[in-house]
């Protein structure tokens, strides 16, 4: 959360409330712009064997020797690693033919940092084209080699985010290719990385789902333990709609300080274009009573100083 986000919603709820030298012919080195003098040989020189053929030469001209420039080659990252970096610190300079080189590069050895770099590049059209089939294609090639990855590694968080990424891209369907819109196949995307992997962005997909009842039935309850899971994590989104359902009492009994709790965090952490998040907090603000209000800033406090322990609906799923 921004720290100046935070610092107004206190206070909205406060107040509700209240180069190489050259080198001479004998092997000295010679100061850099001297000059040499070439000899030719003169009519009385002696070609006999032995004999010296420059000794008796008269110099032509004195010749400048120019510095000689040498240019560095770039050394290759010597792991698939190294090219990963490398390659994500290229793309930030706009090193754009680099940066794709060392990726593609680290991709085809299996790295999967950069199998998802290069999926991302593609899907948001940074440095490159947007092509969304060409970004299906990065994420479920991480999918399909690394979903066994230890929950917990540098990896794993770019095995998740490709599951949530698949998951997104069922969810719609990808125009004029044959990703078609499949709802079922979404909620196993989410639902895997909500599981194994524990990733919040995933949570916070699925818990919608159930809610919405998209590939199978609906589930409310199940939907607020994946959403109160997100949430406690800090996912905002979730937050917006676990705060939604419990200061209305929908689906769960309510809970007004709480929910106001999670929209005042979500609204804070929303993009401009996010404008429902805006709304819903809005509303609620508008129909809290001066006691939750006041309640809601003692639980939003006590969140910003770590201690999340609130009684919002818990999961025994997921992580």
């Amino acid at each position: 959360m921004r720290p100046s986000n935070v610092i107004v919603s206190l206070g909205l709820l406060a107040l509700a409330v209240g180069l190489s030298p050259a080198v001479s012919f004998d092997g000295t080195r010679t100061p850099e712009g001297a000059t040499v003098s070439v000899p030719l040989q003169g009519p009385g020189s002696d070609f006999t064997p032995g004999a010296n053929p420059l000794g008796s030469a008269t110099p032509l001209a004195a010749v400048p020797i120019a510095p000689i420039t040498i240019p560095t080659r770039r050394a290759a990252p010597a792991t698939p690693l190294e090219a990963f970096r490398s390659g994500t610190q290229a793309l930030r300079q706009g090193k754009t033919h680099q940066a794709l080189a060392e990726l593609e590069y680290a991709a085809d050895q299996g790295v999967a940092g950069a199998i998802w770099k290069l999926g991302r590049m593609y899907a948001d059209g940074d440095g490159v084209k947007q092509n969304n089939l060409r970004a299906f294609e990065y994420f479920r090639g991480i999918a399909d080699a690394h979903a066994d990855e230890v929950p917990g590694t540098p990896q794993a968080r770019f095995v998740a985010n490709a599951f949530v990424a698949l998951g997104s891209y069922y969810l719609d369907g990808i125009p004029n290719s044959e990703v078609r819109a499949d709802a079922d196949r979404a909620r196993e995307m989410f639902a895997y990385a909500a599981s194994y992997f524990g990733d919040p962005d995933a949570q916070y997909q699925l818990g919608r789902m159930y809610l919405d009842g998209q590939g199978g039935i609906k589930e409310p309850k199940q939907a607020a333990r994946w959403l109160s899971l997100a949430a406690r994590k800090g996912q905002y989104q979730a937050q917006a709609v676990l705060g939604a359902m419990l200061f209305k009492g929908e689906y769960v009994p309510r809970q007004g300080p709480q929910g106001l709790m999670w929209l005042t965090l979500a609204r804070d952490a929303a993009t401009p274009r996010e404008t429902w998040i805006s709304d819903l907090y809005t509303a609620a603000l508008k129909q809290a009573s001066e006691d939750e209000r006041a309640v809601a800033l003692v639980f939003l406090e006590r969140w910003l100083k770590g201690r999340r322990n609130f009684s919002a609906p818990s999961a025994e799923a997921g992580r």
